[in-house]
């Protein structure tokens, strides 16, 4: 047909096309382009961008000659014939991100438009990324989401008081200040946070938990969500689990030779139980899966018990306890031990029943893996034995235990040295930083964190005076000849290094 005919001629042939084109415009450059109102979401979903205007042609970037009709579409929406430039996925992608950041609105800015806001039942749309969107209360928790990860938040807190509405980011493990909203904006921020994780949205007096999963571009979020009824109304705690980019390696976990060395020793153990200690947040789950990726191989089973499942694991069967249900640990793990587990990972000791079906489980040729609130890992074994575990049984079972904290990394690009204090002088410390701040930690000094490790391998000698009834200090006496060191003494170190700084060892670790 002629119109077929017309419609062909019009594509570009790609031999005058070069490999590499020109490098790609500044994105205020690309904005100017676009007309108010127009949807980026169009740009990202058909992976095009218009470019700049050559004669009376625009160009249009695309990854292939696949995007032609859609380009066309660009054109006549914009008023211009086309060509098309071919630049690589990722390229394009960045670019999009980058218009994203100039056109979005600010959580800030968002929480001026609240007011008025009553009936948001039926607003679920959960694209936090999406400029299509303008009612402000679902602005504002966009906003609030794609700050918190850009700035490498872990947690989003709302916390309601008599005048106002608190909101916090946990940063690198510390709670900073986001946002100060007006009293009146709670309802409506509260209901649209119920609506995105599918609560109650009529109960106000009791506890709620739910889930909302999120994207980011191509990034996928998971978010935790747990509420509470307080004083001034309800708070809400939410935990970002970032899907892409939240699994570490042990490799990745920062531990010194010596440390890796011993943790290897640890967990290529045929059988036995291995402990994980330390505070919510000290980072217990992500060592406990990158020892599970570790250990995934096609010719070993490993089945977990999890509340929640944090991260989808490849090779892995993940349970998600669900005690409404009758899915508790113990139960849980009463059943998978009929699945023929080679190991088996334990989110948490939490009762006798489940600890004594995880210690029976070790003694019987399974490798068990789990978590346990202590302060430090001599301490594990002593609390399974007040849990109600016989102390031979306890003893029999454990390989070794694991204290970890969870300390700020000094930014390397505005870190000082300062002379060491006076305290960790007298014990060997010889030099010393202190955090300033610049633009690339945000003005805090720190970026990221480093793992401190403190492993107690159970040998023979241990295993005979803690049956004898041995104090943890003797324990610890015994456990200094296999060079066993403390907390504290790891996290010198990493102050030596130039790793952490004098205050945040005392933070997370207390004085040895």
């Amino acid at each position: 047909m002629p119109e077929e005919q017309t419609t062909t001629s019009l594509a570009p042939s790609p031999s005058p096309l070069a490999p590499r084109p020109s490098p790609l415009p500044d994105a205020k450059e690309v904005s100017a382009l676009l007309p108010e109102g127009f949807s980026l979401d169009i740009l990202r979903q058909e992976r095009i961008v218009p470019l700049r205007i050559d004669g009376e042609m625009l160009i249009v970037g695309a990854v292939d000659f696949d995007a032609w009709p859609k380009a066309q579409m660009l054109g006549l929406a914009l008023g211009y014939p086309i060509d098309l430039e071919l630049h690589g996925e990722k390229e394009l992608g960045d670019l999009i991100h980058t218009l994203y950041d100039l056109r979005s609105v600010a959580a800030d800015e968002a929480a001026k438009g609240i007011e008025g806001i009553d009936d948001i039942d039926d607003l679920t749309r959960e694209d936090i990324l999406s400029d299509s969107v303008d009612v402000p209360v679902i602005r504002l928790v966009n906003g609030l989401f794609v700050d918190a990860l850009k700035q490498r938040a872990t947690d989003i807190h709302v916390e309601p008081y008599e005048d106002e509405v608190l909101i916090r980011f946990r940063i690198d493990g510390v709670l900073q200040d986001r946002l100060r909203l007006p009293r009146s904006n709670q309802a409506p921020l509260t209901s649209r946070i119920k609506v995105m994780s599918r609560m109650d949205i009529a109960e106000h007096m009791a506890p709620q938990d739910g889930r909302i999963g999120i994207t980011l571009g191509d990034r996928a979020v998971d978010v935790r969500v747990g509420l509470v009824p307080t004083q001034y109304g309800e708070r809400i705690a939410m935990r970002l689990l970032d899907k892409g980019g939240g699994l570490l390696t042990l490799a990745d976990l920062g531990m010194e030779e010596r440390e890796r060395n011993i943790m290897n020793g640890l967990i290529h153990h045929p059988h036995g139980m291995i402990l994980f200690t330390g505070p919510t947040g000290s980072g217990k789950s992500t060592s406990l899966y990158a020892i599970l990726q570790e250990l995934a191989r096609p010719e070993v089973n490993i089945i977990t018990v999890e509340d929640p499942v944090e991260y989808a694991l490849p090779g892995v069967s993940q349970i998600q306890v669900n005690e409404k249900a009758g899915v508790t640990f113990a139960a849980a793990l009463r059943s998978i031990l009929r699945q023929d587990p080679d190991i088996v990972m334990i989110g948490e000791m939490r009762d006798f029943e489940t600890a004594h079906i995880g210690v029976q489980a070790s003694l019987t040729g399974h490798l068990v893996l789990s978590t346990l609130h202590t302060n430090d890992s001599i301490s594990a074994i002593i609390r399974l034995v007040d849990m109600g575990i016989e102390p031979y049984l306890a003893a029999s079972c454990m390989i070794g235990t694991v204290a970890q904290r969870l300390a700020r990394r000094l930014c390397p690009n505005c870190r000082r040295e300062i002379e060491p204090p006076a305290m960790m002088a007298s014990q060997g410390l010889t030099r010393a930083f202190e955090p300033v701040g610049c633009p690339h930690c945000h003005n805090t000094g720190y970026r990221g964190r480093v793992g401190l490790y403190e492993q107690f391998v159970i040998n023979e000698e241990i295993q005979e005076a803690f049956v004898g009834g041995a104090p943890a200090s003797k324990l610890r006496e015994i456990a200094r000849k296999s060079g066993f060191k403390t907390l504290w003494e790891i996290g010198l170190s990493a102050v030596q290094s130039g790793l952490t700084s004098p205050d945040e060892l005392a933070r997370v670790a207390g004085e040895d």
